[in-house]
């Protein structure tokens, strides 16, 4: 067990399944800035980290110098730390084994998983011992919070989740988020939305340990770019390379608005298995000289490339609250996304941006070209929608919200709270 010491700040272990991660901006920012208000945080990633072409600017290659990397524990070290804690710390290995084998009895391929879970639980309990790390907190619902749900009942050390969604939601059983959720000490979910499903598994008497802590952007960095005028309208759009993202949609959508006659090109930032598929329907169709695939780029060449936008589009399936769609909304550009989970507690239809029906192409290709058509319209949503961004998700101040939330647990930080820098509106 890991006994928090009376004085300074609670040392907390974040484990992230990949850190830093080009798709997940947010976990960086929100060590960082944490680490701002004082609070003192090690890092953790069960897996390796896959650089963006040119390399990650200087913070992330530092955080990555200063990460454990659960998976890259070579075999006779990983040896070594079963060895020494079955000898010196026995009840760790029993009650994780124990926890391990409760997850899928008489599944004997699901046991072998969950043994691999406890081996990655027994090394992060090791590593947050010798980083003297009294409280463990975890980003998602998934294999990464299995790996942090045997580590707190293995080692008896405190844990807390950030549930995100919509994957966790799926198949509840199967990712044990009721066990997930009674172990942790307190959960933040980032909309009211995630909220909501967990009070659906959960016990009314567990319900306060649910808060919701929106995520949020550094709206002082993604500023509007001065206006100026452009023959062809330019559509963006960031996201990995998967089905649901709804990309296959989008460039449906496209090719009507060609069809139709219109000066449109799209931009899509972002890698991932769809990529093949993508590209047999663009040139399948003809659109190569329309529609880019940038795959994925560092974070300033993305910026850079939003700054040129005139419609942000998001048509996913399945999504949490997209922080791409905060970005661009930040940087005001009008912004068309789906009536999925959370967005639209970012996006108020018809107020701060579009949202159409997920897999409806017809919607889509109307709303599409109904802002081409308008741009008074486009520039009322976009504004819109940069003061939805500063007023409910700068990521200043929800940072010092979470901060709280930590502070009320007993995670204490050491410094006084960090004022947001100056934003122009």
């Amino acid at each position: 067990m890991v006994t928090p010491s009376n004085s300074g700040p609670t040392r907390i272990a974040y484990l992230l399944s990949q850190y830093p991660a080009i798709s997940h901006t947010f976990f960086l920012n929100e060590v960082l800035l944490m680490r701002e208000r004082g609070f003192s945080i090690e890092t953790a990633s069960v897996n390796s980290i896959h650089p963006p072409a040119g390399g990650f600017p200087e913070d992330e290659m530092r955080e990555a110098a200063q990460t454990f990397y659960i998976k890259e524990t070579p075999k006779g070290r990983i040896l070594k730390i079963l060895l020494e804690t079955l000898l010196r710390r026995p009840g760790v290995v029993g009650r994780g084994l124990s926890a391990a084998l409760a997850l899928r009895p008489w599944d004997l391929p699901g046991m072998a998983y969950s043994l691999f879970y406890l081996v990655e639980a027994i090394l992060l309990g090791d590593w947050m011992l010798r980083k003297g790390c009294t409280h463990l907190h975890v980003h998602f619902g998934g294999s990464v919070a299995t790996v942090g749900m045997l580590t707190s009942i293995a080692w008896e050390i405190p844990y807390s989740l950030t549930i995100h969604g919509p994957e966790e939601f799926y198949d509840v059983g199967s990712s044990f988020l009721e066990q997930k959720l009674r172990q942790a000490s307190f959960v933040t979910c980032i909309s009211d939305f995630c909220r909501s499903q967990l009070y659906k598994i959960a016990p009314v008497t567990s319900w306060g340990k649910f808060e919701v802590c929106r995520l949020g952007v550094r709206t002082a960095v993604f500023t509007p770019p001065p206006e100026t005028a452009r023959e062809t309208l330019h559509i963006v759009s960031v996201g990995r390379l998967h089905p649901a993202k709804g990309q296959m949609i989008l460039l449906g959508s496209i090719r009507e608005l060609l069809d139709r006659g219109l000066q449109v090109r799209l931009s899509i930032v972002g890698d991932g298995d769809g990529r093949r598929s993508l590209e047999q329907c663009i040139e399948t169709h003809g659109m190569k000289g329309a529609v880019t695939l940038h795959g994925a780029l560092s974070h300033p060449a993305t910026r850079a490339l939003l700054g040129t936008a005139d419609l942000f589009v998001l048509p996913s399936f399945a999504e949490g609250v997209p922080v791409a769609l905060m970005e661009a909304m930040s940087m005001r550009v009008a912004c068309i996304s789906t009536f999925v989970a959370g967005i639209p507690e970012l996006i108020e239809p018809g107020t701060q941006g579009l949202l159409v029906p997920p897999s409806s192409q017809t919607h889509l290709t109307e709303a599409m070209a109904s802002l081409i058509a308008d741009a008074s319209h486009r520039k009322a949503l976009a504004a819109a929608g940069r003061d939805k961004v500063l007023s409910s998700y700068d990521l200043y101040t929800n940072i010092g919200k979470l901060s709280k939330v930590f502070e009320r647990h007993g995670i204490r930080g050491s410094s006084p709270e960090i004022p947001a820098p100056e934003v122009a509106s």
